[in-house]
């Protein structure tokens, strides 16, 4: 097992590219976080990335993960302009999710979201899944992102993390931790160093920023969204902490100098945790 809890000033500083092994995201926020084999990047992130998000209209609320574990078992895609919706059971739906013209003020994280709820079959696929009523929305770029539009998880961190837990697979679910870039590094929390320099990913440079506080969704299947794992609890054991008590796991990181869209290739590494289970 590493002994590292965090990185060491002597650590090298990596090459100014990064050794990006997979891009992941939903279209949907909060659904099943999947790898892409190749995505578009531009100064808000991946394209496509969260377009969409579920609401409660009668609480005006954005659905959260952490609140409906469920939704993790949702596999989402996009087709062009049209949206997939895949359930466990094999229930699915593919359309173009249609404006309605209803634009509703709703709750994400104690802060507004405007979400132009849109017209198709994925409302009551969803709400059936979900047992309660619920509208897929279409919102604005990054409204429904906690922090930066980019996180950044690297391999040695999450096999230091695997070895702690006695989970020696735990790169294998490496989409636990729903990062936008899975970075292979031999260093654990080496990231951690890169705070406030510029890196390259394909054609985009990417401004690497502070720790990302980490919440029970961690805690959750990637795939079936089934709650079992005590992630969470082992890294606040041994990881430096915000002041709400949440460890740090990965870091934020942000498109910079972009003026137009970048499409990019991940080099191959897939964890097994994105295909059906």
């Amino acid at each position: 097992m590493s002994s590292s809890a965090t990185p060491s000033s002597g650590d090298s500083r990596p090459d100014d590219v990064l050794d990006v092994r997979s891009i992941g995201f939903t279209p949907i926020k909060g659904a099943r976080h999947q790898s892409q084999p190749a995505a578009s990047f531009d100064e808000h992130g991946p394209v496509g990335d969260r377009r969409y998000c579920l609401v409660d209209t009668e609480t005006r609320q954005v659905l959260r993960t952490v609140q409906h574990p469920s939704l993790v078992a949702v596999a989402a895609a996009l087709h062009g302009a049209q949206l997939e919706v895949t359930l466990p059971d094999g229930r699915s739906v593919c359309a173009v999710p249609e404006p309605s013209g209803e634009v509703l003020t709703c709750d994400y994280w104690s802060r507004p979201v405007e979400a132009e709820l849109t017209q198709g079959p994925h409302d009551a696929l969803l709400s059936a899944w979900l047992g309660k009523p619920v509208r897929l929305a279409h919102v604005p770029r990054g409204d429904v992102v906690f922090g930066e539009p980019i996180t950044i998880v690297t391999t040695a961190s999450i096999r230091d993390l695997g070895e702690r837990v006695g989970h020696p697979d735990l790169l294998a679910e490496a989409a636990r931790f729903r990062a936008t870039l899975l970075v292979e590094t031999d260093v654990p929390y080496q990231e951690e160093t890169w705070n406030g320099r510029e890196m390259t990913f394909g054609e985009s440079r990417i401004r690497v920023g502070g720790p990302i506080p980490r919440c029970a969704v961690m805690d959750l299947h990637p795939v079936t969204g089934a709650r079992g794992s005590r992630l969470l609890k082992s890294l606040a054991a041994y990881r430096p902490r915000n002041e709400a008590g949440e460890p740090h796991f990965g870091v934020y990181g942000q498109v910079v100098g972009r003026t137009r869209s970048s499409k990019v290739t991940a080099t191959g590494f897939a964890p097994i945790a994105n295909r059906p289970a």
